[in-house]
């Protein structure tokens, strides 16, 4: 028995009776070869934060093309992810996780470990020595 589930693990498994269909999609025509792209697909993608290249790859048409007629859509839904992440960050540091408190306080903030902030006057302070306290 042992042998016999060993055979059948060292084999792949490969579809032997493929079914064909065909669908309509709705979305914005782009390209020379006019494929047609969802945008609802696509924003998710974007939500993804996917690389334009990864998008081009995906739907086989040009950077270019995808940013001329999708760059609305990639902005809106990267800033919705990053609207997302900010809200979870800031839930997290109120619900008591005191190092996502003292992140978005060195962030947000402007506030740091050894209590100097950086600004405009680095100058050092002047130098005074016993003998010119004397004069």
């Amino acid at each position: 028995m042992t042998g016999q589930s060993e055979k059948t693990a060292k084999t792949t498994y490969q579809v032997k009776n493929i079914k064909m269909g065909e669908k309509t999609v709705v979305g914005r025509v782009v390209g020379r070869n006019k494929t047609v792209i969802p945008e609802d697909e696509f924003y998710k993608l974007a939500c993804l934060h996917c690389s334009w290249k990864d998008l081009s790859d995906f739907y086989s048409v040009p950077e270019g093309t995808l940013r001329d007629n999708f760059r609305d859509l990639y902005i809106k839904g990267t800033q919705t992810t990053k609207q997302k992440l900010r809200q979870k960050m800031f839930e997290t540091a109120m619900n008591g996780d005191r190092v996502m408190m003292i992140w978005l306080s060195k962030q947000w903030l402007s506030m740091s470990d050894n209590g100097i902030q950086g600004g405009d006057d680095d100058s050092m302070l002047p130098w005074t020595t016993k003998e010119q306290d004397e004069e």
